[in-house]
């Protein structure tokens, strides 16, 4: 393909997203053998882990912060395979400053610090996600990420497009914000949405969890597949979450919870939850 007259065109005089060249090449490409190598992995020195990435010709390599628990985007800047041992030492997400010519540790100044749960490299090694948890916002215009301009839907076929203030959401984040936009919407009580009725109403809300929780065991105890047990979770989802808006809990404070809970043993999580 290449871009002409302002959109994508076919050098071979085929449609855009017709079957062509790519869809013949992927159908050629060889998917017997694997890209991964067995000796990347297992116990390695953090130095020599850090060393062994690739970096640039200024020996640098780009390093992007992503919450572990929303998934949001943070933030980018450059590392050097100092900093990468930094951060895997520390646990404190570190970069390279090319305006200072020095390691920078993200909150040495104001304090908003990423913690550093893991660490992972792209498959060219030249690229890092630092899955982390944030202490306050990570840009430095004070909001939560670097990434809060975007372009509206329904791009593509037009001149123009819409530039608005919002930042990538995940779907449970979108679904979030918008029980809680209901919520702002109806501070006169008077329930203009499903969602307002339902935070105006405890004994409503309630029951509409039992309900669903209850259709969702049908699924399995009836056998109705797949997708009705994906919508009746769907349903189950949307009604909870309206129940921890209403007690003011955000999803956020769930994921951490569930994070917390890898790696120990349900039973074992339950008999301590009895004795508290």
């Amino acid at each position: 393909t290449a871009w002409r007259g302002g959109r994508f065109v076919r050098t071979d005089g085929g449609r855009v997203g017709s079957r062509g060249p790519c869809t013949r090449a992927q159908k050629t490409h060889d998917h017997s053998h694997s890209h991964i190598k067995p000796e990347s992995f297992g116990q390695k020195d953090i130095a020599e882990y850090a060393k062994g990435l690739k970096y640039n010709d200024k020996g640098l390599l780009v390093a992007i912060a992503q919450d572990v628990d929303t998934g949001d985007i943070l933030m980018q800047a450059f590392a050097n395979a100092e900093a990468v041992e930094a951060t895997l030492r520390t646990g404190l997400g570190t970069f390279y400053s090319r305006s200072r010519d020095s390691l920078w540790c993200k909150g040495e100044t104001s304090g908003h610090f990423l913690k550093v749960k893991r660490v992972f490299c792209d498959c060219d090694r030249d690229s890092l996600i630092y899955l982390c948890k944030p202490i306050g916002p990570a840009c430095h215009t004070g909001e939560p990420t670097c990434w809060f301009e975007g372009t509206g839907e329904g791009a593509g076929g037009e001149d123009t497009i819409e530039v608005v203030n919002e930042m990538p959401r995940t779907t449970l984040q979108m679904l979030e914000e918008t029980i809680r936009a209901r919520e702002v919407d109806d501070e006169g009580g008077v329930g203009k949405s499903w969602t307002a009725k339902l935070l105006g109403d405890t004994d409503l809300l309630c029951s509409k969890v039992r309900e669903e929780a209850g259709e969702l065991c049908e699924t399995l105890e009836k056998a109705e597949g797949k997708e009705r047990a994906a919508s009746e979770m769907a349903d189950l989802l949307y009604h909870s979450m309206v129940l921890m808006r209403k007690q003011d809990v955000d999803m956020v404070q769930v994921m951490e919870v569930l994070r917390e809970r890898f790696g120990v043993s349900g039973i074992d999580e339950k008999a301590a939850r009895s004795k508290l």
